[in-house]
């Protein structure tokens, strides 16, 4: 029987997001590959210690557990690396007990190619010339950054936080303010109120967590003792009077959000530093990755009018 791919919340990563791989990295640059492989063959048992998206990838992983019926959840690994030297990263996946089966060794290729093969909704990788690559290519697509959060084994479920323009929605609105000014932007939003924005690129990716939420919600109606494992936010520098469009844009996706933060410019951290989200989605590094990088794992969208 073929496996219902299609059926499933998709996440590609990379080894570069998923473990610490600074060491290995440093000898194919410096010593070549065929150094590379030498190291990773003598290295394979050795455990890789967990990258920046792996608290997101495992704690997404959990999902299936609550679920197990039909484990709604898939990760792929998407790796530059040939089977030999990808050995080491299956090990260590197996390891920390992920739950990942699928993956593409391409031998110095970009994987990018194949996030429609795998039905990907969201591609992870530190190499952030794939990661523009994919995201030219249409596909979602961010490069984690540096993160000095530490994951808490007792914290219970997943929080997933995004900006919204040139995230959940393209860069529309954020060209008005580029071009024009705030008070422009300001008085667009406020004569578009009701006209909802396009999805961006993680559009469709938030849209397939909105599935999982439907989950809990029709478990939640069963089983009122259930506990909700998935809570989503939206940590944006708009503020009133451009918050309608936003809520707006969301009713017509039909989707629902736990938490908004309307900042008007604010220091994002303020925020992070108290929801704490195991990642966060943005498409400024500066100054707003910079703020979140002390509190949350954080993933860059080099999208939009903002990394031209």
């Amino acid at each position: 029987m073929a496996f219902p791919i299609e059926e499933k919340l998709v996440v590609g990563v990379a080894s570069s997001a998923l473990f610490q791989l600074a060491e290995a990295d440093e000898i194919f640059h410096r010593d070549g590959l065929a150094a590379y492989r030498e190291y990773q063959r003598k290295h394979q048992y050795d455990v890789l210690m967990p990258g920046v998206a792996f608290p997101f990838i495992k704690r997404l992983l959990n999902f299936n557990g609550l679920f197990p019926d039909s484990e709604p959840v898939e990760v792929v690994l998407l790796s530059h690396n040939d089977p030999d030297t990808g050995l080491r990263v299956f090990n260590s996946i197996t390891h920390y007990n992920l739950g990942i089966v699928r993956a593409a060794f391409t031998t110095g290729d970009s994987p990018y190619k194949y996030i429609p093969a795998f039905n990907v909704s969201l591609f992870l990788s530190a190499n952030e010339n794939d990661v523009r690559k994919a995201i030219k290519e249409g596909y979602a697509a961010g490069q984690v950054v540096e993160s000095a959060a530490a994951d808490d084994g007792d914290d219970f479920g997943l929080r997933i936080a995004f900006d919204f323009d040139g995230v959940l929605a393209d860069d529309s609105a954020e060209a008005v303010t580029e071009t024009e000014g705030l008070a422009a932007f300001h008085a667009s939003e406020r004569a578009n109120a009701d006209t909802p924005l396009p999805g961006g690129p993680l559009a469709n990716f938030f849209k397939r967590l909105a599935s999982l939420r439907k989950l809990e919600d029709m478990e939640l109606a069963k089983n009122p003792d259930y506990r909700r494992y998935l809570r989503t936010a939206i940590v944006t520098a708009r503020s009133a009077p451009a918050h309608e469009r936003m809520v707006n844009t969301l009713r017509t996706w039909d989707i629902q959000v736990d938490d908004s933060f309307f900042l008007g410019g604010m220091n994002k951290g303020r925020i992070l530093s108290i929801l704490r989200p195991h990642i966060f989605f943005d498409d400024q590094k500066s100054p707003n990755l910079e703020a979140s990088r002390e509190f949350t794992p954080s993933v860059h969208i080099p999208f939009g009018v903002k990394n031209r």
